[in-house]
């Protein structure tokens, strides 16, 4: 039944009105949705700032957090909505519903990290808790340049679920019942148009015969004049879809060529039909030599080869890592292109080399940073013990103690601030105000700031740096503060006696500066990471110093458009070198 021509008609007829309407609907779910949700996020704004407001006051009164409790629940009363108060570090002061000693520091929340920049953050989160999604929306509550706290007001978005549930059900009757008219109107006009269709098919049919005589007339030439104008029609649109296919398919194999992933399509008997550039650059082979061979023959890895065969035979997509040549860590996913391509299955391979060096990366970054932190606070602790345990009954040792925990204080803070910077220096937050500026200028400046430490290290500190030499363009300032890191390290692994001397010489389009010194150098297997964050050649840790000075020279080096490096033996010294672009 559905073969006939009728069918054929009416089916598309009513398709297109149901994709119409379901596209219609989903359009409209969308975009009410998103006028709801701007609604209740400016209307979630005005509240915040309203709060803010009033409770500035108590945000400037020292001591005044215990209170915002109250203040809290007392909001959350009059908006029906959940409240919270929260310290420019993140502590939270205030909360309206849940206990706020048991909740965890709010400053890398996003609507909060947002509102530190712009002063107003808006986020979607799902409620693990309540098992559905709130909208939170904070302010930061400001006194001319300082910032007091952010208030943060949350409601949940069920009712926005609700209209657009109540709105999704109202478009679904409206398109079962248009449905059902398009269905009888469809069929009313197919019965109509099929009827001289019909006619006609028996008119070709005895055509063909052999026997002319049995030829009927045509009942109404009009409608074969008018069947005749559709058939050349249909021969313009079908060269019409020849080129768009021709076009797509040029589209395809250009994707194809421009992929990162590696694509090869592989036939039911395992051999390939389709590879991409990036797949031959992935397993060093080439097309020409691949196409039409065995995979096992082609690759030599047997994991994508079981991958494949457990693709073939289950039906299910199949997924592996694999190491290629101790150089790429590649995911192979297998996909079955079934019943499309009877038999042939899709391979993809991507590259992630890259996510496993940043993930191992970000998990020696917080080894780092765990481990340069955990002995500055257990001496902050043990200091507090012991004058909580009578110290203080002895001012001498009280003030012995004080001063020993104000020095872990600085170093904490230095930590924290050299943090601060390399993280500004990392993402391009820090402006440089590049100038012409000769490379004496950047010298001297670092020299007369160490001399004098230099001094008393007993080492000789000199300058090598014609007048003569041409200006660089860079931000003297920055560059400066490269210089001092470098000598300020020099100085400190150097022995009595011993000497370090800083230069420049022009080097090509550049000049190099040089930090070079007779001290204790570094060993050949710290080298390739001596200028990555908190790493110290020394592995007890016990020298002084953050180990974030020479990553924050890296990259100052590196905004400059030059580079940096280093020459090293152990016991003969060290010799620190970095290039400027000329100006």
């Amino acid at each position: 039944m559905f073969h006939s021509i009728r069918w054929r008609i009416i089916l598309p007829y009513v398709g297109l009105i149901l994709v119409t309407m379901l596209a219609l609907g989903f359009y409209l779910s969308s975009f009410i949705r998103q006028t709801y949700i701007n609604d209740l996020e400016a209307k979630l704004t005005d509240e915040a700032r309203m709060i803010g407001d009033i409770i500035t006051p108590d945000l400037e009164t020292t001591g005044a957090a215990p209170n915002l409790d109250i203040q809290a629940r007392h909001w959350a009363d009059i908006l029906s909505a959940r409240v919270t108060i929260i310290a420019p570090d993140g502590t939270v002061w205030g909360e309206s519903h849940e206990d706020r000693a048991l909740m965890t520091n709010h400053i890398d929340r996003q609507e909060v990290i947002q509102a530190l920049e712009n002063g107003v953050g808006s986020s979607i989160r799902f409620s693990h808790t309540l098992g559905y999604s709130m909208m939170y929306t904070a302010i930061n509550v400001m006194d001319g340049q300082n910032s007091l706290g952010f208030v943060r007001v949350a409601l949940p978005l069920q009712q926005v679920s609700a209209n657009i549930a109540s709105l999704q059900r109202i478009l679904i009757a409206v398109t079962v019942l248009v449905t059902l008219l398009a269905v009888l109107l469809a069929a009313l006009i197919a019965g109509r148009i099929t009827r001289p269709v019909r006619q006609l098919t028996q008119t070709v049919w005895k055509m063909t015969s052999s026997n002319s005589a049995d030829q009927p007339v045509p009942p109404d030439k009009d409608e074969i004049n008018q069947l005749a104008r559709v058939f050349n029609l249909m021969s313009v649109r079908l060269s019409g879809q020849i080129n768009d296919l021709e076009a797509e398919r040029g589209t395809l194999e250009a994707v194809l060529q421009k992929m990162t992933d590696g694509v090869l399509i592989v036939d039911a008997q395992g051999e390939i039909q389709l590879i991409n550039p990036a797949a031959e650059k992935m397993f060093s082979i080439s097309e020409s030599t691949s196409i039409g061979k065995p995979l096992i023959e082609v690759i030599r890895h047997h994991q994508p080869v079981e991958m494949w065969q457990h693709c073939r035979d289950t039906g299910q997509t199949q997924r592996i890592d694999f190491e290629v040549g101790n150089r790429l860590l590649l995911q192979g996913i297998a996909t079955s292109l079934s019943p499309a391509v009877f038999g042939s299955t899709l391979l993809l391979f991507q590259d992630m080399t890259r996510q496993r060096q940043i993930e191992t990366m970000r998990r020696d970054f917080i080894s780092n940073v765990s481990h340069e932190l955990r002995t500055p606070l257990a001496a902050l602790k043990a200091l507090t013990e012991t004058l909580q345990t009578g110290a203080l009954e002895d001012p001498p040792a009280a003030r012995r103690f004080l001063e020993q925990m104000e020095t872990e204080v600085d170093s904490l803070s230095l930590m924290v601030t050299e943090l601060l910077e390399l993280s500004r220096i990392e993402s391009g937050r820090v402006p440089l105000n590049l100038a012409s500026t000769r490379p004496i200028d950047i010298i001297n400046p670092a020299y007369e700031r160490l001399r004098l430490q230099a001094e008393r290290a007993g080492l000789t500190l000199s300058v090598e740096c014609p007048d003569d030499l041409p200006a660089v363009r860079a931000d003297a300032t920055r560059v400066q503060q490269v210089v001092v890191n470098l000598l300020h390290n020099a100085i400190k692994f150097t022995p009595v006696d011993g000497k370090v001397i800083v230069g420049a010489v022009q080097q090509d389009q550049a000049i190099r500066f040089t930090i070079s010194d007779t001290g204790i150098g570094i060993a050949v297997e710290d080298l390739p990471r001596i200028f990555e964050r908190f790493y110290k050649a020394d592995r007890s840790r016990s020298t002084s110093g953050t180990g974030l000075g020479l990553a924050i020279a890296r990259h100052l080096v590196e905004a400059h458009g030059g580079r940096i490096w280093v020459e090293s033996e152990v016991g003969k010294g060290s010799s620190f070198h970095f290039t400027i672009p000329l100006a």
